[in-house]
């Protein structure tokens, strides 16, 4: 049976994957931070499949006392400070515990069980604003956030365990990826909450920053497949998993209001812009000044060619489901 240890696994990724590798017949530990009240979060329903180790990102001690006692085949890093808004208001702990934090985890690997292979979280937001599109393992990195200069510092940081210990340390460049288990602090799950309660009549407007921003969306749960299948090739290496297309935060918002059976309009222009319900001529829909970013990313969208080449994989989920999927989930939960 093998044995695979996930840092992050409250989260989103983390919960969907936990659910992949028990299906396996894996034996999965999850690092939990020692709390004075315990928070399983998105794997409360798996809390008696999973053992769980405390520890913490920025401390090695406790880092090498859950490899000690996981004693992994696999490990996967999803911990993060992944909220990019956030980063530019506390880069020293984003820093910390996102490049720090793989260092940390990484050592202790190097110390106590060097024969692991290790999955790095790479994220898209390591491209920026380039000006290459789409983008791909050999387009250049150009961060824009304190969050996308820490995710790039643990890119390097495993390529360097990769090269110079010889750890088979690989990292997911992933590109945006949702689901019903998105956190609420992330525009995706913000709209789809947010129009649901709008919807049920629990809450008038969203407010929102940057409607025009691009992102390659696709469905977390095919995301973590992705993941696994990483980790199982014969030589580790660096893969970019994304869908191949891109929509605007507009485009998002406007298919969630479809799905809810709610029309909208949009007038005004730049932060004066609104959306109308055309049902009851009421505002659905805010712009915010507080949520546009000092840098902002523009323009993302990836090219998986080398996954699929080398794994077959490839994302099934449309955009159009992944919109439908999460709002018909959040007017459930909001019922």
């Amino acid at each position: 049976m093998k044995r695979a240890l996930i840092t992050g696994i409250t989260g989103q990724d983390g919960s969907f994957l936990a659910e992949l590798l028990l299906s396996k017949g894996y034996e999965v530990y999850g690092l939990i931070r020692r709390k004075s009240t315990l928070d399983y979060g998105k794997v409360e329903h798996l809390k008696n499949d999973i053992k769980f180790v405390t520890g913490d990102m920025t401390d090695f001690v406790s880092l090498v006392n859950a490899v000690k006692e996981s004693k992994p085949d696999e490990v996967y890093n999803l911990a993060a400070q992944s909220f990019v808004a956030a980063s530019f208001g506390q880069p020293v702990l984003t820093f910390s515990v996102n490049a720090m934090g793989c260092e940390n985890l990484l050592e202790a690997i190097k110390q106590e069980k060097s024969d692991a292979r290790f999955y790095q979280a790479s994220t898209s937001e390591l491209f920026g604003n380039t000006k290459e599109r789409p983008q791909n393992e050999k387009t250049s990195f150009k961060p824009e956030s304190p969050y996308a200069i820490s995710k790039l510092a643990a890119h390097y940081i495993t390529q360097n365990y990769r090269d110079g210990y010889g750890i088979f340390a690989s990292t997911g460049i992933l590109f945006n990826h949702e689901s019903e288990r998105r956190g609420k602090e992330f525009v995706t799950r913000k709209v789809t909450d947010g129009v649901a309660k709008i919807k049920l009549g629990k809450q008038e407007y969203i407010e929102l920053g940057n409607l025009d921003a691009r992102r390659d969306w696709g469905y977390s749960k095919e995301y973590v497949r992705a993941i696994w299948l990483i980790l199982q090739q014969e030589k580790p290496d660096d893969f970019v998993i994304a869908t191949g297309e891109s929509h605007t935060v507009r485009e998002f918002v406007e298919l969630a209001f479809k799905y809810a059976g709610i029309d909208i309009v949009w007038q005004g222009t730049g932060v004066d812009e609104v959306a109308i319900n055309t049902a009851n001529n009421k505002v659905v829909v805010k712009i915010n000044k507080q949520f546009f970013r000092p840098l902002d990313v523009n323009y993302l969208v990836g090219d998986s060619t080398k996954a699929f080449n080398t794994f077959g994989w490839k994302s099934e989920v449309s955009f159009e489901e992944l919109v439908k999927l999460m709002v018909e989930n959040d007017l459930k939960e909001n019922c």
